[in-house]
């Protein structure tokens, strides 16, 4: 007779405890599972807690299947859950991811008074003049003179950067950070990215070379360009 497959493995580590899920058979088949592994597995009363992270795998549960599962593993055991992971999102939350990640190539001046604001990284062809205003929630790549404002991570995002052929901007901000044309050299700057330095807690102005050590996301944007 076969050996009945095991649907639940439990892997320790330093930090607790990891939970892998069998990521094939039913919902149900998992629940009954769980309910007599967690019952082996849970520490005596003089034990301290144990931290519990679930991998899930391919494998897609609802926010409600979720609590129950957490409440399995805690209802009157000497666990936490510190997290359910997954390799499945949801389609709109991967549509979401995309948007955000692709790359709005723009061909034009900004010229004073006018704003792009795009989502996802901007790769302008063309100049910001004085006045003018490029806004992303991504990375700014600007061939050309920044000369106006240029906004990039707009939604919050610290890791982004500003990169210009020629950087003189009235102001640059990164996130919630903003830093104004006086702390740029006089005669603006060739071939230079602003990003958030956070040891000195501002933006900071370095040479593009920088970029592929400092914020590796640069080598997806090589990939996206290669492949369209």
């Amino acid at each position: 007779m076969l050996d009945k497959k095991q649907l639940i493995t439990i892997k320790g580590t330093r930090d607790g405890l990891t939970l892998f899920i069998d990521e094939v058979c039913s919902y149900d088949l998992v629940v009954n599972e769980l309910h007599a592994t967690i019952v082996e597995s849970s520490p005596k009363e003089n034990e301290p807690v144990v931290s519990v992270k679930v991998q899930l795998g391919n494998r897609f549960l609802t926010e409600q299947q979720k609590k129950e599962l957490t409440d399995i593993i805690t209802k009157d055991h000497r666990f936490i859950v510190e997290s359910i992971e997954s390799s499945v999102i949801r389609r709109e939350e991967a549509l979401r991811w995309k948007e955000h990640s692709d790359i709005q190539a723009v061909s034009r001046v900004i010229r004073s008074g006018q704003v792009l604001e795009v989502t996802g990284d901007l790769l302008l062809i063309g100049d910001v003049n004085p006045g003018g205003k490029v806004v992303a929630t991504g990375n700014i790549y600007i061939m050309g003179n920044l000369h106006g404002i240029a906004h990039a991570g707009s939604i919050g995002d610290r890791q982004a950067f500003i990169a210009a052929s020629f950087m003189k901007p009235n102001q640059l901000r990164i996130a919630d950070y903003i830093s104004r044309a006086p702390d740029y050299e006089a005669d603006g700057v060739y071939m230079e990215c602003g990003l958030v330095d956070e040891e000195q807690d501002k933006i900071v102005i370095d040479r593009l070379q920088v970029l592929s050590h400092k914020r590796q996301v640069l080598s997806g944007f090589e990939r996206r360009m290669q492949n369209g």
